[in-house]
């Protein structure tokens, strides 16, 4: 006969394997679904490798208009700021004085002509009596009257110099402009005391063509002469070329405007290690409108290296950097992203960046969602032509709506699975550590 103690444990060991609610289960995780993303091959073309620098605008002629006559400023017939031409009146300094002096200069002058005329007229009646009688008049005499003559020569020349000397004065009263450009404002106003070669009355600048600035470093100078060295490039002064550069201001998407080089330093500066190198560039003034470029304007330039070769471009956002080391993710034929380590050099102005090593014409990169793949990582790619500032593939769009919808490992919690779309949430088990009742 059986106690009641055993059987209470009989019949709870009974129900407990009845029961299926009793055992423990372990929930089931669904495996995370492949993330899609867009990838490009990259783009096989010719370009020319080019290095990109800042500089300033200079003006090729600049005056400081000083006068050359010392007096009172009685006229102005200029308009501040605006452009002039060689020979025209900026200034008039008062000419009564100079203009006394000269009067004075003509007058000795015409007074030693007429006494040379008369040293002249006796030189010639003595000459004659002495040849109708001879040795009516010393010798003496007749050397007497060549010296007159030549003393008052003498005098009329030198006069008509002093003469000249006046005649300048008086012309230098009128201060004109010596070349074509823009002339600033009036640094003196009327009635002001002007010295000669001393007191500054304005500027004046030309405009067309101009000149642009900028320092060339030493690493791209060395990289310069050696191509020329290896014959990848030609030497500009040896070969007298026409070595293009081109400009671009503030408020312009790329290089629009063309130049040429024209100097280049005969040394390099010690301070910043950099070469002076200059450009000229047209600046024409359309009908009805104003010169685009002035002196003194900050400017962007391109300065071409070497020849047009083919090269590999991508676009330069699929281009990653980890501690300076240039990668990008590229999707192997397993759908598997994978680790290049890349090397570049010129961003071209479509936005697509030159790749010089670790990538092949035939491989595929990630173009975007780079946030979202990790090496060895599967995905489902998204095959399209390679994007660029000109052509908008809509790539960034997409990869932003499939976002919050895709799973990655990392999102999945080790207690919940992730539900098939469409299917309601499974509730979570209950607490392991805690009987279910």
């Amino acid at each position: 006969m059986t106690s009641p103690s055993c059987s209470r444990l009989i019949w709870f060991c009974a129900t407990m394997t009845v029961l299926p609610g009793c055992a423990r289960r372990t929930p089931q995780i669904a495996p995370p679904e492949a993330v899609t993303i867009p990838v490009s091959k990259p783009v096989v073309r010719e370009v020319t490798d080019f290095v990109d620098f800042t500089g300033r605008t200079d003006a090729i002629q600049s005056v400081d208009i000083r006068p050359r006559a010392t007096g009172y400023l009685v006229k102005m017939p200029f308009e501040e700021g605006t452009e002039v031409k060689a020979g025209d009146l900026l200034f008039v300094i008062d000419p009564r004085p100079y203009q006394a002096q000269l009067d004075q200069a003509i007058g000795q002058v015409n007074l030693y002509q007429a006494q040379l005329k008369l040293a002249r007229t006796t030189l010639a009646r003595d000459r004659a009596i002495n040849y109708m009688t001879p040795n009516s008049i010393s010798r003496q005499q007749i050397d007497q009257d060549e010296a007159a003559v030549e003393e008052a020569d003498a005098r009329v020349k030198a006069y008509e110099k002093n003469s000249e000397v006046y005649r300048l004065n008086r012309e230098f009263t009128n201060v004109v402009a010596p070349i074509s450009g823009m002339v600033s404002r009036y640094y003196l106003t009327l009635g002001n005391l002007v010295n000669q070669d001393q007191t500054l009355l304005t500027t004046i600048v030309s405009l067309d063509p101009m000149y642009a600035y900028f320092d060339v470093d030493e690493p791209t100078l060395l990289r310069v002469r050696k191509a020329i060295n290896e014959g990848k490039m030609k030497a500009r002064r040896a070969n007298r070329l026409r070595v293009p550069v081109f400009m671009g201001l503030q408020n312009e998407a790329g290089f629009p405007h063309e130049g040429t080089i024209n100097f280049v330093n005969n040394q390099l500066n010690p301070t910043t290690g950099s070469l002076l190198v200059r450009g000229i560039f047209l600046n024409p003034k359309p009908p009805g409108g104003t010169r685009l470029l002035s002196p003194g304007m900050f400017v962007r330039i391109r300065l071409p290296i070497g020849e047009p070769h083919p090269a590999i471009l991508v676009i330069d956002k699929a281009i990653s950097s980890d501690q300076g080391i240039k990668f990008v993710y590229v999707v192997d034929k397993d759908n598997k992203v994978q680790y290049r380590r890349v090397t570049t050099t010129s961003l071209q102005d479509d936005g697509l960046r030159v790749v010089t090593e670790g990538l092949k014409p035939d491989e595929w990169v990630v173009v975007s969602g780079l946030q979202q793949v990790r090496p060895r990582m599967s995905v489902h790619p998204e095959q399209g032509p390679m994007p660029s500032l000109g052509r908008d593939t809509g790539a960034d769009a997409a990869t932003a709506q499939r976002a919050p919808t895709q799973a990655t490992p990392t999102q999945a919690t080790p207690t919940q699975a992730t539900p098939p779309a469409g299917q309601p949430a499974r509730p979570s088990s209950p607490p392991q550590d805690q009987p279910k009742r």
